[in-house]
Parts: structure tokens; sequence; C-alpha cells
């Protein structure tokens, strides 16, 4: 019977509405006092039904909760024969719930979306070579998949043939469609826009990034912050309080109706509800933007963050090296890049990818008596030519002669940070190439928005050689930058910023050697496109290494950390209002207050709702400032 009950609370509601409307009919209109009073009488049991079931629900496990003080409110006004407000009071008590309850799916939407959006099937490469559809379970690692125009792709994968648009917006958060080609990494709940691809299947089930985002979303929305827990405490000692001071107003007034008024004003509901409304609905748009916030607690120390370290390979910058300038000396120049890109074809260096990517298409050359110098470069006989390419030590080291101009640029482009390929051939150099790894597209404008946000140190540490740091430090305009790092060296840094300088600290990082300092600082932020170790030891996950992602999570957590203040203020005063009026008025009633409280919880759900549209414009970055 308490179930059916349960169950049927917006059927009770309405079925109160209709029994107060035709109460109030009766009297106002037909001056049928008697039949007015069974009718309001008659809704204020069969509303206060549900609300007595809970409250009696909740003393079973030993909680006083606030259904305990409206049923004991109810029963008083029944008692006194205040039938019109008794009936009023349950039913504003079931709508303030309906309403509640109808905001809060709003706010957990985005998990819901999410879940939906989940692959179910997938076309599977079959013995016979032919493709069909299977469901998403029975598909393996290594197994190749065909995705087709308009479908979703079903696991984490590596695109073999074909090419197409993916839209990656329940990944990223980014609403523009992403090229894919062969070599491409898609996710799983991406959907190929147009094309025809064929897949590899690298992770599958609860190992993909998509289902990783909705449990990382689950257990955020589910997890307390100091402040829930606080309220949660609070509120457990504070309805009996308020049921003992009615009792007490009671036992000296003797004066029923102002006791049981009294409980009705002190329901906190709106205090109870305000807090993990705002969180939920913070989380919630952060997985929206391809920004995970693992859990309240993380939010509100990301929203005192002042000092944010970084990493630098891979999250200031791309991570692979690339040419950025290069020179050419002597005549025949196409021929000397025929013969250095045949000496790097045998080197499989970083910085020899790089000089082979930058030369493309070119001449290759037998290569003999090839000898590799350590930390210098290799020499070799090609064509019949005496080739050296390496840095400026090899150079030395070979006799190489150097004119003045060579000098003067070799200097230049090592003052600027740049690792140094140089070609020499029968003895002079012909062709110098600056490498450096490049600075991501986006960094510095999102730099400068952390600023704006109240960031005041922007720190790198790396194990790059401090030139190259100092040249990076220098076009980012970040506080300060440290080379020559190990992780451990890293990990100490953070502990003294924090401990003996008193900073709120958030790393930035995406390898294995980065998840000490993840862990250590006040917030780990991990590009999602790192390692799984880093993405695991963090608090905040910027999915698909989208750097620019950085300022919204930032923005986010200050937005939701100032909502959730708000929420508190204006719960605390409603309650603080109803009492003064009780003391210093003659108007207010249980009806009134009642009304008011059930306003003040929909003011909040509705303020924290607001954090599902939140985007960082200009205005919230001066708001911050």
């Amino acid at each position: 019977m308490q179930r059916l009950i349960l169950g049927r609370k917006n059927h009770i509601m309405a079925v109160g509405a209709v029994l107060i409307a035709a109460g109030f009919v009766s009297a106002l209109v037909f001056k049928n006092e008697i039949a007015a009073g069974w009718t309001l009488a008659a809704a204020s049991v069969i509303g206060a039904a549900p609300i007595a079931i809970q409250a009696y629900q909740a003393l079973k496990v030993k909680v006083v909760s606030i259904d305990l003080l409206v049923t004991i409110a109810v029963a008083g006004a029944l008692l006194i024969k205040n039938f019109e407000e008794s009936a009023i009071v349950t039913f504003l008590f079931l709508f303030g719930a309906f309403l509640e309850q109808r905001t809060l799916n709003k706010t957990r939407s985005a998990i819901k979306e999410l879940t939906e959006m989940a692959p179910e099937s997938a076309l599977k490469q079959m013995p016979n070579g032919e493709f069909e559809e299977v469901d998403v379970e029975e598909v393996d690692v290594g197994d190749i998949l065909l995705v087709k125009t308009g479908a979703k792709i079903p696991v984490d994968g590596t695109v073999l043939s074909g090419e197409g648009s993916v839209d990656e917006a329940s990944i990223t958060g980014e609403s523009l469609p992403v090229l894919k080609e062969k070599g491409s990494k898609v996710f799983a709940g991406t959907i190929l826009d147009n094309g025809t691809i064929q897949i590899v299947a690298d992770r599958i089930g609860e190992d993909t990034t998509f289902s990783k985002i909705i449990e990382l979303v689950e257990e955020a929305q589910d997890s307390k912050s100091k402040a829930e827990r606080f309220i949660d405490r609070f509120a457990r000692y504070y309805t009996p309080a308020v049921l003992l001071i009615g009792v007490i107003v009671f036992m000296f007034s003797r004066d029923l109706e102002l006791a049981v008024t009294i409980l009705v004003l002190g329901c906190p509901g709106a205090l109870v509800i305000g807090v993990p409304v705002s969180n939920v609905a913070g989380i919630g748009n952060g997985a929206r933007n391809g920004v995970l916030l693992k859990g309240s607690e993380v939010i509100r120390d990301f929203s005192r963050v002042d000092t944010v370290v970084f990493d630098k390979t891979g999250t200031l910058t791309a991570g692979s090296p690339s040419v950025v300038e290069k020179l050419y000396y002597g005549g025949d120049t196409k021929k000397a890049l025929s013969l250095l890109a045949s000496v790097e074809r045998e080197s499989g260096h970083p910085l020899a990818k790089a000089v082979l990517e930058e030369i493309g298409d070119a001449e290759f050359l037998t290569v003999e008596n090839t000898e590799v110098v350590k930390g210098a470069g290799i020499t070799a006989s090609v064509d019949g030519h005496r080739v050296a390419v390496g840095n400026p030590a090899l150079m030395e080291r070979e006799k190489i002669k150097i004119s003045g101009q060579a000098k003067a640029d070799i200097a230049r482009l090592e003052k600027e940070g740049n690792s140094l390929v140089i070609a020499a051939v029968d003895g002079e150099i012909r062709v110098l190439m600056a490498v450096r790894d490049t600075i991501r597209p986006g960094v510095k404008e999102s730099l400068s928005r952390l600023k704006k946000l109240g960031v005041k140190n922007l720190v790198m540490l790396s194990g790059d050689n401090q030139g190259t740091v100092d040249a990076v430090s220098r076009e980012l305009g970040l506080t300060e930058a440290r080379g020559n790092m190990l992780p451990q060296d890293k990990s100490a840094y953070i502990r003294k910023m924090i401990e003996e300088k008193g900073k709120t600290v958030a790393f930035v990082g995406d390898g294995v050697n980065d998840s000490p300092s993840l862990a250590l600082a006040h917030i780990g932020i991990a590009m999602g496109g790192g390692t799984d170790v880093a993405i695991e030891s963090s608090d905040v996950v910027l999915m698909n290494s989208d750097f620019s992602r950085l300022p919204h999570a930032l923005g986010l957590a200050k937005a939701t950390a100032r909502n959730m203040k708000q929420n508190i203020i204006i719960a605390v005063g409603v309650v603080l209002f109803l009492l003064a009026g009780v003391i210093f008025s003659e108007w207010m009633n249980m009806s009134i207050g009642m009304l008011v409280h059930e306003i003040s919880i929909l003011a909040v759900i509705l303020n924290g709702m607001r954090l599902l549209r939140f985007k960082l414009r200009k205005q919230a970055l001066r708001q911050s400032q």
C-alpha cells in the first residue's frame, strides 16, 4: 500500500488540487461552509498520506526529515480545524516535490543523452570477408568493422581505409566535424557524417573512451562535496531543533497555530537541494563540452586555483617536432636535399622524421659506409659524395667549413630554442634546418583567458633543455619555466609551491611520467589523448587533448562554486525572512510560508540549471577578475 501511494504522488496532488478548488467554490460561490470544510479536510488527509509515509520511512532509519515537520504541521492544522491552510500546505509540498523532481531530471540529462548515444550494433567482417551486423558485445579487439554514413562508430579504433568526417561532439564537445582518414583514431559513440570507413577495433566495451566518460560522469554526479556533507549533517540536527522550538513555543504560549506555523516555516528544503543541483548541473555542462570533472570536491578546489603548472611536450606543444625554418647555402639545392633525405631515411631519430616530412618527395640514393656518431649525427657516402648530417658538434668533429653567415644563422636558431639539423656535402654546409616541437594551436589565447580568470602563475616544467624551455616560455608569456626536470623534480616543485608558498596548484600533463605530479597537485588535469595512467590519476580530463577546453573548465568550476553560494544564501535568507515574518508581522501564516518555501526551492533549482547553458564569454571573464 505504501509503495502504491508513493507511486501515485502526482495523481494525489492532482486530486488534492481539484478538491481544494471545489472547497473554495463551495465556500465563495454557494456559501456552503460545511461542504467546503469537508472537501478541504479530505484534500488535507489525501495529500498528507504520501508525506506521512515518507516521514515514517525516514524515522525507521532514524532520520528526522522535513516530511515529519509537514506531517505534524498538517495534523496540528486539522486539529484546530484550519482546513484551508492544511489543504494548501499539503498541495504545495507535493507540487514542490513534483517540480523538484522534474527539474532535477533535466539537470541529469547529460548522462541520459550520453547513455542513449551508446552504439548497440556493428558491421563486423566475417571469415568469408563479408560484413554482418552483430551486437557490439560480440566485437573483439582486432576485429575489422565497416562504418557507413550516418552510423555510430561502435568502438575506439584506427581507420584502415576510406575517409569521412566524424561528429565527435559526444567526446570532445566540438561542434565541427573532424576529417578522418587512414591512420586516424576514432571513438565509440561518435557519428560518421559522411563517407565510408573501415576500422580495426583497438578498445571495446567498458574500455572505450565513451564508456569511461559515462562511468566518470556517473561517479562524479554521485559524489558529495564538503558543502553537501555539511548540509546533510545540518539538516539532520536542524529538523529536530525546529520540532523542539515548536514544542517550546506551544508550552509557553499555548498557541497551537503559532507552533504549527513555526514548524512549516522552518522547513530547510531549499538548503538541502541547492548545492547538489548546482554540482550536478555543472558536471553535466562539462560532460557536454568535452570536460570531465570528477566530482563535487574537484569543482570546489578547481575554482580556487591560482597557479597552473604545465608539462611542455604534448601539453603546451604538439608533442612531435617539425621543421620551423630552413636555410640553403651554395647551388643545386634539389641535389643537396636528395642527399640529406637519403641519409635521414637510414635514421630512426625523431628529428630525421621531421626532416623527411619537410622535404617530402625526393630522389633516394644508395647510402654506403654509414657511421652513427652518438649524440652528434650520422656520416655516410652517397652517390660519390661525403655527407654529414647532424648538430654543430658533428660539424666540428668532421672539420666542416662554416661560413660567417652560417655561423650567425646557427647562433640565432640555437638561441631561439631550436634543435638543428645541418647537412654538409664534401666538407661544406649546404642545408640548415631548425626543428622544434611547435606550440599547440590556440594555446597562447587559452593561457591569456586563464589569466583573466584569476590564475596568477603560469609555470612550465619540462625535461627538455633550458634554452628550448625559455624559448617556449617567451613565446607564451609564462610566469616561470624550468628545464631539465625529471619526474621527481616536478613533484618536488609542486610540493614546494603547496607547502611552502601556500598556492592552490593545478597540474596539466599527459604522460606516465606526469602521474605523480597529477596526483600531488590540488587539481590534476589530464589531456584526454594521453595515457590511461595519467587520466586515471587526474581530477579533470580534457577530452581529445583539446587545450582550449581548459579555460571553459576553470570558468565552469568558478561559476558552479558561485552558484552554490547563491543557493545557500537564497535558502538561508528565505528561512530568516519567514521566521522574522512570524515574529514581526500579523499576515504570515502556514500556507503563505509553504508557498514561499516552494518558490525558494524552485528558485535554487532554476538557478542551478543556468549552469547547463554556461559558456565562457567575455562577460564571464570580466566577472571572474
